[in-house]
């Protein structure tokens, strides 16, 4: 399943180009108007092959808060009586705008397969289907640019939401995913949603999904779990700590696995055969938190065809300086359903742990959403609650 390839590099290619050659994008967990504006993203797509963006509430929240980016624009919506919700939308929409105009290259070059930026709607809306629908929608049409992604957590609720929103056409980035079932779930839903619209007479030529699976929280949900273990129970201390960072790993790639069973599916073959594109998976989460840990570990264990690695901006300047762009996602496929197994056995729900994390991972989003509506209200202001 290779890649489509990319304009050729003139001078010998960096670490993180040579990861676009081995069939994997690179994008980027980062956005902000002066980053745009500066050319610093011009400059990754060119000398990086960076082939995307990827934002969250948080990362607004960062960009407009600690910055001096957005000062002319609040004043001005001061002046005009604008709420804080109305200011942070069209802050967001023309930011996303001029990332999707600098991509807009990468995205024409790949017939559609690359060049995306991700904007997430209200982390309010990951438990209410309708509001997700009607808000994916709204900044569909506000937004105006094929190369965006609306983002839908992958919750119960985002499941419809999931299937509505590719059924109309719009391209969808599910964020939030820690468990093997529920990202079966969710190629699911984007297959549900691709019949309908090919049920309806209308193309899935241009119709983009990826599914973003979290790494780097789940080692930090069991390892305190697998630590607890070892010190109750001395008698399975070694095979605990053994078990020790290798969670989020092995879930990943059984999720490959998953991904190409279910791509290969004849189910799929018939969305194919009306042109309908793989929805890939996207790694996410890929910072190591742990600084006994190499600090590009996630993005190194799994580099394969057919995926997607989203990086904070260390996490990618530590690739390009000492990463190893070597192919590893389909190494060791058994010993990870294994690991999975033994985790198991010791009494650790993976079920459990993913359900922890999707509630959590939600509350993290509402929270920098909530702080940053609440600063804009002081400088606005203005008074009332975000939604």
């Amino acid at each position: 399943m290779p890649s489509v390839p990319l304009e050729p590099h003139a001078f010998p290619m960096n670490r993180l180009q040579q990861l676009t050659q081995n069939g994997q994008a690179i994008w980027l967990d980062y956005i902000r108007r002066s980053f745009v504006t500066d050319g610093e993203l011009r400059k990754l797509i060119a000398e990086d092959s960076l082939t995307g963006v990827t934002s969250n509430p948080a990362i607004f929240e960062e960009a407009i808060t600690r910055g001096t980016d957005y000062d002319d624009f609040i004043r001005q919506a001061a002046k005009q009586g604008e709420s804080a919700e109305d200011t942070y939308g069209r802050i967001v929409v023309a930011d996303v705008q001029l990332a999707a105009d600098d991509l807009r290259g990468v995205y024409d070059r790949t017939a559609g397969r690359d060049g995306y930026v991700s904007l997430e709607v209200s982390p309010h809306l990951a438990h209410d289907t309708a509001g997700s629908i009607a808000q994916g929608r709204e900044l569909w049409r506000r937004v105006n640019r094929p190369n965006l992604c609306i983002k839908i957590p992958g919750t119960e609720a985002g499941l419809p939401a999931i299937r509505r929103l590719i059924a109309d056409g719009i391209n969808v980035n599910i964020t939030l995913l820690f468990g093997l079932p529920r990202y079966r779930a969710v190629v699911e839903a984007y297959f549900g949603g691709l019949e309908e619209r090919v049920a309806a007479g209308q193309p899935v030529e241009r119709v983009a999904s990826v599914a973003s699976f979290f790494l780097s929280r789940i080692d930090l949900a069991i390892d305190p779990q697998l630590a607890e273990i070892s010190k109750r129970r001395p008698e399975l201390g070694a095979r605990a700590k053994s078990l020790q960072g290798r969670a989020a790993i092995a879930s990943a790639r059984q999720a490959y696995q998953i991904f190409k069973e279910l791509h290969r599916s004849e189910r799929f073959r018939r969305l194919a055969a009306a042109g309908a594109r793989r929805q890939r998976l996207l790694w996410a989460s890929t910072s190591t938190k742990n600084p006994e840990e190499r600090d590009v570990r996630y993005v190194e264990a799994l580099i394969g065809p057919e995926t997607i690695n989203t990086l904070p901006r260390q996490t990618l300047e530590a690739f390009r300086d000492h990463g190893d762009p070597t192919p590893r996602l389909e190494e060791s496929v058994e010993e990870s359903r294994r690991t999975l197994g033994q985790l198991e056995e010791l009494g650790i729900s993976l079920d459990a742990i993913s359900r922890q994390l999707e509630q959590e991972g939600v509350q993290k989003f509402i929270k920098p959403f909530d702080h940053l509506h609440a600063e804009l209200r002081k400088k606005l202001g203005t008074t009332g609650a975000a939604r």
